[in-house]
């Protein structure tokens, strides 16, 4: 009975985790002792290990195929996902840094029956001579045999690793023995016997009598090639092992009559059924699976190796495909309130964008006269009170020189060391705002601004005024000031342009499609959250690129055709696709930032033009836990009154300016309610509150559910 910390792979773990992602996401922390590993085992300090669609193998770089884990973890045996991540990387490795078959030599002459002719002088590799002594048959076994001699020899100082195959290939035995005949059994009796993971006697009691009867014979050739340190001597073992095969009727022998195509039919059945009884027990390595396998991974080993050099182990695979699937997997997994959880790709907003930051400047100014929005003065009666709010966080003492009232009385008593007041602690108070803007083409789509004739692309432009507006105001107030912009398409690299956007995503989409099929669109069309200001810089060294991103926003024609023109000096503004956006994952994620800022006062703007494709319950349980977490959020829904319906602090607005004013507004009226709680209520909350909080009101939980 499995132990209560392993579990029984194939029916305990998740679908999701069973992900080709979050299969790579195990490997990744144990990336580094395999590297350690494959050093150690071929003496070369210099080597990488990374990941890629294939397995490869050259002098500086070993190449792993993600899928090989993937396979893995398909199987049913109490491991632990862990455990089987790191035993199954190093079962590959093994197998890649052993086996090289290309050495030449004559053929033996003890591989060839006794009255055949004497082999002439001709040197051949060891799969073409094994060919002319033994056939496909004999070849199987053979790699059967040098499989497993790898594995015992290679993993000798890894124990640990060996047990959990010992566990994979244990539990594999019954439904093997069961679905296949005589010959089959034989094999797979061979693979674990040369590789010991199991005792004869026991193994004995599962197989057909004949496979029985025969592997007695078999023990001192499989005893001999667990001992061998030479490919070349593993070979003439399996051709022992088929002279025994033969003996108990598991294979025919050959006859004077047999034609030739009529032997060939024979011997693709015999390899057949060899290769079926271990491939259902052993872990797939293409390597030592077959010599059609074994001169595909050589072919890609050699041109691999004349590639240029890459970065370190195991953070970049070796193309585009299983770099994305890199990127899932290391990007953050999101929990919701509702126990749902779901990967979110973060990332920076390219600096590309900088390109059209001329243009974006102008447009910016041109916008703002044009929508009346002023953000030199947008902080309005806040400064004062905040700029007081700097200053109480000043401590007092000897150092402020603050005099105490009492100082003449202490003097005269002779207490000169208390003449000045030292604060306990500070009292200022801290704040922050992150504002979260859907980054969807339909923010991109033209909408009716004066009358049914007059449609402009207004959406994702006045938003990010409104977050232009907003960071100047948090500037002038000393506010930490977060953007971000969130969509659902393939993501986009910081130093991405147009040029470098389109082919990683061709290329990465056709080899996904290839390797993963369905899960294809999964891992391309991924929840992206990009961070284009954050808390811990000034929000001026990001002004070029939201300057830029306006334009584009704002220009979404012009700023196609410039990306048409010259590719490779434009932003990618093809990353703005049409997608079904998850906004609650968005959400958590900006509220987790929020937190970590450490911010007394906490307030989070959320600008979306239509409702989460994920689930509505699922988005207002996110927003009401940020809110009791004590984040103020406040959904602001651009043509499109959903957002009633989520956000207990919601507005729907039809016009650009209304869009800038709502966030400013709501964003005040929040900074304000901030300075009121901790019992400040003084003349400016007076003015105008009533005003701003019928605007901004929190809705219960019945309306909204109404």
């Amino acid at each position: 009975m499995a132990q209560s910390n392993t579990s029984i792979l194939s029916e305990i773990l998740a679908p999701e985790e069973r992900a080709i992602e979050s299969v790579v996401g195990r490997y990744q922390r144990v990336a580094g002792a395999v590297a350690r590993f494959a050093r150690s085992l071929t003496g070369r300090e210099d080597l990488r290990v990374v990941l890629g669609a294939g397995s490869k193998s050259s002098d500086n770089e070993i190449v792993i195929d993600p899928g090989l884990f993937q396979s893995a973890y398909g199987r049913r045996a109490p491991v632990t996902p862990e455990e089987t991540a790191l035993a199954s990387a190093l079962h590959e490795v093994v197998h890649l840094v052993s086996t090289d078959l290309e050495e030449r030599r004559p053929l033996p002459i003890e591989w060839l029956p006794k009255d055949a002719e004497p082999p002439g002088d001709q040197e051949l590799m060891l799969l073409e001579a094994l060919d002319q002594a033994g056939g496909l048959p004999a070849e199987a076994l053979f790699f059967a045999l040098e499989d497993a001699r790898q594995e015992l020899q290679g993993l000798i100082v890894y124990p640990g690793a060996r047990s959990v195959l010992a566990d994979l290939y244990r539990a594999a035995i019954p439904e093997a023995a069961a679905n296949t005949g005589a010959l089959s059994q034989f094999a797979l009796a061979a693979f674990l016997l040369t590789g010991g993971y199991i005792e004869r006697e026991i193994l004995e009691k599962r197989l057909d009598s004949r496979a029985a009867g025969a592997l007695s014979d078999a023990t001192p050739f499989i005893e001999a090639a667990a001992a061998a340190t030479d490919p070349w001597d593993v070979a003439g073992l399996a051709l022992q092992l088929l002279v025994v095969a033969r003996m108990h009727n598991l294979v025919a022998s050959a006859s004077a009559q047999e034609s030739v195509q009529h032997k060939k039919l024979r011997e693709e059945a015999e390899q057949e059924a060899i290769a079926e009884g271990v491939d259902r027990i052993r872990l797939h390595s293409p390597i030592v699976q077959d010599s059609e396998s074994y001169d595909e991974t050589r072919k890609a080993s050699e041109a691999r190796a004349a590639e240029t050099g890459r970065q370190a182990e195991a953070e970049v695979g070796a193309n585009e495909g299983t770099d994305q699937i890199l990127r899932v997997s290391q990007s953050p997994t999101i929990y919701l309130p509702s126990g749902q959880g779901g990967k979110l790709l973060v990332a920076r907003i390219p600096t590309s964008f900088r390109t059209f930051a001329p243009e974006g400047r102008a447009a910016i100014r041109q916008a703002s006269k044009k929508w009346k929005v002023d953000s030199r003065h947008i902080a309005g009666e806040l400064h004062p009170l905040f700029i007081a709010n700097q200053r109480r966080g000043l401590r007092s003492g000897y150092d402020a020189g603050d005099l105490s009232p009492h100082a003449a009385l202490l003097l005269g008593a002779g207490l000169y060391e208390r003449m000045f007041e030292r604060r306990a602690s500070s009292t200022r108070r801290s704040y922050a705002v992150s504002v979260l803007v859907d980054a969807s083409a339909s923010m991109l789509q033209p909408r009716r601004l004066a009358g049914p004739s007059d449609r402009q692309p207004w959406g994702l432009a006045a938003a990010i005024l409104g977050a232009w507006t907003l960071a100047a105001m948090c500037d002038q107030l000393q506010v930490s000031f977060e953007v971000s912009l969130f969509n659902r398409s393939f993501a986009a690299q910081i130093d991405d342009n147009e040029w470098s956007y389109g082919k990683r995503k061709n290329s990465a989409t056709a080899e996904l499609r290839q390797s993963q099929g369905s899960a294809a669109d999964r891992l391309t069309s991924t929840v992206n959250h990009y961070l284009l200001s954050t808390f811990d810089e000034p929000w001026r060294r990001c002004q070029d690129v939201m300057a830029g991103l306006f334009w584009a926003a704002a220009s979404p024609a012009e700023a196609t055709k410039a990306a048409r023109r010259e590719a490779r000096q434009t932003p990618p503004v093809s990353m703005f696709e049409k997608a079904a956006n998850v906004d609650e994952f968005n959400i958590t994620y900006a509220a987790q930032r929020l937190a970590a800022s450490r911010a007394e006062v906490r307030v989070l703007v959320v600008l979306a033009d239509g409702m989460t494709r994920g689930s509505v319950d699922s988005l207002a349980g996110a927003v009401e836990v940020v809110e009791q977490s004590g984040t103020t959020v406040l959904g602001i829904g651009i043509g499109d009154d959903t957002v009633e319906a989520t956000y207990g602090r919601s507005k729907v607005v039809a016009r650009p300016d209304e869009l800038t004013e709502a966030m400013v507004d709501g964003v005040r009226m929040s900074l304000r309610r901030g300075l009121a709680m901790f019992g400040h209520d003084t003349w400016w909350m007076r003015s105008g509150r009533d005003r701003q909080n019928q605007s901004w009101t929190r809705k219960t939980k019945e309306t909204r559910n109404a």
